[in-house]
């Protein structure tokens, strides 16, 4: 029997709704396929161990999607910057400017390279919000979007600047990250405290909520490390991710059992005992580790898994 040409064209237009209403099904569940699985990414410090290799080098093992560049070990207070990249080159001969092509190498693979300030040596300190303003122009023009005929390493440009503050004061690191917000192009801010929460240098600057990514270290902290079970360190990661639900949260871990006095959770135990509880964060963001060096073979086994 014939259909009629009113008959047809209501029956294609059924057909039509029928296939959008699939497509759109198929996209919901597709996206909660992905808002379930949650998957993260590694983080990894590079810079203090002239034998890790090179930074191209560590960005071509396809493990990493941050790289934090460690560390401006001395700024602020009316000193001069400096970096200390142990002994990959010499910044106060001007021997780091060949970093440029690696970084961008890496950018180039989609992954984020950072520049640490701070870290567990050095001479640091914020001295008011005119000072945390001028060290954020610092930052600005010679490692991020500005420009400066002095540039450290090169004329790459850096995604973003992470806050490794272990000492000095507490004071001005909020005013450090408003003023690094306040560029005309996006910086990305990261902070590595301490697990005890709040922590005490940068809780203040966290407290701003203009972090993207937070990787805690749970390591050389009682009690919320890990220490044959995982309870304190569950305890503690809720916390973090409950009160810092802007951010992504990374779970901050030693590479080895020799990068830290402890903490070190063996790759099959974080695997099976760990990523499985803290993934279901909403905020989630992956796994940080300190550092390339003590990187062997830790990031592989447990990349599936991220």
């Amino acid at each position: 029997m014939n259909v009629q040409p009113s008959s047809r064209l209501a029956h294609l237009t059924t057909m039509a709704h029928q296939y959008l209403n699939t497509i759109a099904l198929l996209c919901l569940m597709l996206a909660a396929f992905i808002s379930g699985s949650n998957a993260g990414v590694i983080s990894v410090y590079w810079g203090q161990n002239g034998n890790e290799g090179s930074l191209a080098d560590a960005c071509a093992t396809g493990n990493y999607g941050i790289v934090n560049i460690a560390f401006l070990s001395t700024f602020g207070n009316g000193q001069t910057p400096s970096l200390n990249l142990a002994g990959h080159c010499d910044p106060a001969s001007n021997g780091c400017t060949g970093l440029s092509s690696d970084i961008k190498a890496c950018q180039n693979q989609g992954i984020k390279v950072m520049l640490s300030i701070g870290g567990g040596s050095g001479s640091y300190l914020l001295s008011s919000a005119d000072d945390a303003r001028e060290v954020a122009n610092y930052l600005w023009n010679n490692f991020l979007g500005g420009q400066s005929s002095s540039r450290p390493l090169g004329d790459a440009a850096l995604d973003g600047i992470d806050f490794d503050i272990e000492g000095g004061t507490a004071q001005n690191w909020d005013e450090l990250a408003k003023a690094l917000s306040g560029f005309n192009q996006k910086v990305y801010l990261s902070a590595a405290p301490q697990c005890p929460y709040p922590d005490a240098w940068v809780g203040g600057a966290l407290s701003t909520g203009l972090f993207d990514y937070i990787w805690v270290q749970f390591y050389n902290n009682n009690p919320c490390e890990y220490s044959g079970n995982g309870d304190s360190l569950k305890s503690s990661w809720n916390q973090w991710t409950s009160n810092q639900p802007s951010s992504q949260v990374f779970l901050g871990l030693p590479a080895s059992p020799e990068a830290a006095g402890s903490g070190y959770i063996a790759p099959d135990v974080l695997n099976s005992q760990i990523l499985p509880s803290i993934k279901t964060s909403s905020n989630y963001g992956g796994v940080m580790l300190w550092s390339r060096y003590y990187d062997k073979d830790y990031s592989s086994a447990i990349k599936p898994n991220v």
